[in-house]
């Protein structure tokens, strides 16, 4: 039955972002904190990746990221549940005439045996929560091992199961949003165009602890702990001087206890032994 539900699940995050793809990348064109978002995490990736290395992307969207590793000469297999993500995806490549960089695949992260491209790789990528869309990520992070190098690395970036600034909204009377993360072991629901569908939400420590024997930990960094999230519409513009001083402390403080895990999301690389 579990297994069922799961599917159903899939499909209808396939269907939903199939639904926004063609105008996903127009709606978070003009948003400054997810501008501020990619550049952490591609900074955060970079450091870890040599010359001409080859990634495999899990839920890799309209591929923004895709083509930006692409454009610092690596190679990419983009991948995505969703059909409408990668039709986006494809024709940015054809137009931007990288083709040579970037591979595509549809395929769901938690069917990664099923992979026609196996690599293996020296990183494997995961960016913005999308594998918060399953509550099998035990069986996603199962694959990593037979994807990798040795010495590779996996980069995940996942919404966290405590933020800070949501915590706040306690404050607001808010109590069913400011709890929604740690009080929902089945789950909660999104929606997106239309669809609905549950996401889940994850501690550091649920991926570190399933790949310890073969891993070790590299970095952990919170994302958005200080900064606002990106929900919050238009914050630098109306508090540009706050929105500055806000990004300083966070650049500051985004490794340290309890900051590192208490963002609106956190990044975590990990490198097979």
């Amino acid at each position: 039955m579990s297994i069922i539900i799961a599917d159903i699940n899939e499909q209808s995050v396939a269907k939903a972002f199939t639904k926004q793809s063609v105008k996903f990348d127009d709606i978070y064109a003009g948003n400054t904190i997810v501008q501020y978002k990619r550049e952490r995490v591609r900074n955060h990736v970079l450091q870890y990746l040599q010359k001409n290395s080859s990634i495999l992307e899990l839920n890799s969207g309209t591929g923004e990221d895709a083509i930006f590793f692409a454009e610092q000469k690596h190679h990419v297999h983009a991948t995505d549940i969703a059909a409408g993500m990668q039709e986006v995806l494809i024709q940015k490549v054809t137009n931007k005439r990288l083709t040579h960089w970037i591979s595509t695949e549809c395929c769901s992260f938690t069917r990664l045996h099923q992979l026609k491209n196996k690599g293996p790789y020296d990183l494997i990528f995961s960016n913005f929560g999308g594998l918060n869309c399953t509550n099998e990520l035990d069986k996603v992070i199962a694959n990593f091992e037979s994807l990798l190098k040795p010495g590779g690395v996996v980069s995940l970036v996942i919404i966290s199961k405590f933020s800070l600034w949501e915590s706040l909204l306690f404050f607001k009377g808010k109590w069913k949003t400011a709890t929604r993360r740690f009080f929902n072991k089945d789950g909660r629901i999104a929606h997106i165009e239309g669809q609905y569908f549950n996401c889940w939400y994850y501690h550091p420590g649920f991926i570190v602890k399933r790949l310890k024997n073969n891993f070790e930990v590299l970095n952990i960094e919170g994302l958005c702990t200080i900064v606002p999230p990106s929900y919050l519409e238009n914050f630098e513009q109306k508090h540009p001087s706050l929105y500055r001083f806000l990004k300083r402390q966070e650049n500051n403080l985004k490794q340290k206890w309890p900051w590192k895990y208490i963002g609106d999301y956190f990044i975590l690389s990990m490198k097979k032994k």
